[in-house]
């Protein structure tokens, strides 16, 4: 498969602190990869390393087998980068919004107003053109923030926490857009804070914590391998609970006022305390990329 992105040992610091340290991935074409971590695990620098707007400390990167620091023009312009920050222009209506940044890629007039009457249609914003932005819902900035980010038609789209702060229904309409342009052979690079988002969208990703990729893989095989296939959870476990779990070899994780027993198969274990303790409070489900996340990178506050 074609690399859209090869990064090798990168690397990033801000004097004495490393942001990121010596991390290493591929995209190939037509697929999303997913950058996953807390707050501060480096995820944000490292896709500004990637679209050039900060430089790499160490290590090599090339975007389209081209290496980035000696193509960075030509690269530029075949990449579309959606920020976490809303940067829309308050002062100008939705269209001119798009009008004008399709200057900075040269585009001719003509060609600038068929991409933007395309992209409106497509994000469900056509009925608000000549609306200035602020007028605009949470949710409607963001699509206009996703179609501005492709008025150049892109090879490479890089979203940085896109649905962050929607309502469900706006979050499922730009994912449903999302998937609808990965479809169409566009390769998606994501950052996010929502496990659902990034099972539902990524081909692949990587978890990052403290500047280091902890992990990488499909989200299905790293649900499997890190978590299981189910999870028992147990609700106000008592001192009897506890003990009868431990003799029985299982391993827990012990958050004081629940149980959360990861396993490839619970369904006899959640049986046998039911027969036991008739009383139990619990809950038997499928394994989730956040069970992942919480188990790599713990569950104390980030701030």
């Amino acid at each position: 498969m074609t690399a859209v992105i090869a990064a090798k040992n990168l690397k990033k610091t801000f004097g004495s602190l490393t942001a990121v340290e010596d991390i290493s991935f591929t995209v190939t074409k037509g697929e999303c990869f997913g950058l996953l971590g807390p707050n501060g695990a480096g995820k944000t620098t490292t896709i500004r390393m990637l679209y050039g707007f900060s430089p790499l400390t160490a290590g090599s990167l090339e975007l389209f087998s081209m290496p980035f620091s000696e193509n960075l023009r030509a690269i530029k312009l075949r990449i579309g980068v959606c920020q976490q920050e809303n940067n829309l222009d308050t002062d100008l209506t939705v269209n001119e919004n798009l009008m004008v940044f399709s200057r900075y890629f040269d585009l001719p007039r003509e060609t600038a107003r068929r991409r933007a009457r395309e992209l409106l249609e497509f994000f469900a914003l056509d009925h608000r053109t000549e609306a200035k932005t602020a007028e605009l819902s949470g949710g409607m900035q963001r699509r206009l923030m996703v179609a501005r980010s492709l008025i150049n038609q892109p090879d490479l789209l890089i979203l940085d926490e896109p649905t962050t702060g929607l309502d469900p229904q706006s979050r499922q309409q730009v994912w449903s857009r999302l998937e609808e342009l990965k479809s169409g052979g566009l390769t998606l690079l994501l950052t996010t804070h929502y496990m659902e988002e990034a099972n539902r969208l990524c081909d692949r990703l990587v978890i990052m914590d403290h500047g280091k990729v902890l992990v990488e893989g499909k989200p299905a095989d790293l649900i499997r391998r890190h978590a299981g296939r189910e999870v028992l959870e147990i609700v106000q476990p008592d001192g009897r609970m506890r003990e009868f779990i431990t003799r029985q070899g299982h391993q827990f994780e012990d958050l004081g006022h629940r149980l959360l027993i990861y396993s490839q198969s619970c369904e006899e274990l959640f049986t046998d305390l039911g027969k036991k303790f008739g009383d139990a409070n619990c809950l038997l489900r499928m394994g989730t990329l956040e069970d992942v996340f919480l188990r790599l990178t713990g569950r104390d506050l980030r701030e």
